[in-house]
């Protein structure tokens, strides 16, 4: 019973990858023309909403003005199949694509993209900046990505401490485990093994033992932070340098010391950051206030099919 207990603990706040996976078959046994035939009226339901908001959200994802250069480098919507690998990015980008007509091009790149293509691309991730225009952010593997927890614990109840715990092969990620492993404030480590037989190697840890801390560390690795979104919808606070990459999250938006405590990409000043909000608790409480403010803007599903449709 207690493994039982134990593996349902592990995945109390992951998103069912069974139930995903079912959505994701129904979608492709449902006639596309049937979709096709709701677009207008889905499209239409803007009207409840605020336009102006979700006309924001949709220029900051697609920058595009004009489009009229390497037309030859897109494929008709029809010629898109379920792939072997990595199918999640085509079944997310799917269950939009199949309101439109099959004779509509595109081209998408799936996986952790910290490029800007030649040609307009939908994908995942882009770097931030104001040269991404090509780069066409669109809710790719959200089943791993956007995930949220519903925290009960305090800020003030928990551990004057920062956690982390994570898999790397990035030299930036073992740095910051060579100058913080052993930190009285810390409790981070690793927890796949590589090539330095078990250097920085901890044991696992859930989600709510994470919670049991005010500061989680939240570094990016082949692109954006895996964690950074269930962190900011907890009362615990995000702890990173400043994004380079974003997602559908618009990590490009967050404030500094608003949403996030901010580092230096060298974590130099990462005890001093710590020590700081341990002696000024209001001021990491209004950040808690602030990141949960802002994740709360992707909670409503309905209103985020229509920024993707």
């Amino acid at each position: 019973m207690m493994g039982i207990a134990s593996f349902f603990t592990k995945r109390k706040y992951k998103n069912s990858r069974i139930t995903y996976y079912l959505q994701a078959i129904i979608r492709e046994i449902i006639p596309d023309l049937l979709c096709r035939m709701q677009l207008g009226r889905k499209l239409k339901s803007i009207q409840k909403y605020d336009a102006n908001y979700i006309q924001s959200r949709v220029n900051y994802y697609n920058k595009l003005k004009n489009f009229t250069d390497n037309l030859d480098m897109l494929r008709p919507l029809c010629e898109f199949k379920i792939p072997k690998k990595i199918r999640v990015y085509y079944f997310d980008g799917y269950q939009y694509t199949r309101y439109f007509s099959k004779k509509l091009k595109a081209a998408f790149l799936p996986g952790d993209i910290t490029h800007v293509p030649d040609f307009p691309t939908i994908l995942k991730s882009r770097p931030i900046g104001s040269n991404n225009a090509n780069s066409v952010l669109l809710n790719l593997d959200k089943v791993r990505h956007f995930m949220f927890v519903n925290d009960k614990k305090p800020f003030q109840s928990k551990k004057d401490m920062l956690v982390f715990r994570f898999s790397f092969t990035q030299t930036h990620r073992r740095r910051f485990l060579e100058l913080y492993s052993n930190h009285p404030l810390c409790n981070v480590g690793r927890v796949n093994r590589d090539k330095d037989n078990g250097r920085f190697l901890k044991e696992k840890m859930t989600i709510d033992e994470q919670l049991e801390y005010k500061f989680i560390l939240s570094l990016e690795g082949n692109d954006v932070a895996t964690n950074l979104k269930w962190v900011m919808s907890s009362n615990s606070v995000a702890v990173m340098p400043r994004p380079k990459f974003e997602t559908w999250f618009m990590e490009g938006t967050l404030i500094p010391n608003v949403h996030y405590i901010l580092i230096n990409d060298d974590y130099s000043d990462m005890e001093d950051r710590l020590n700081h909000y341990i002696q000024h608790p209001a001021e990491a409480l209004e950040i808690v206030k602030n990141a949960n403010e802002y994740v709360n803007q992707f909670r409503n599903k309905k209103r985020e099919d229509l920024i993707s449709l």
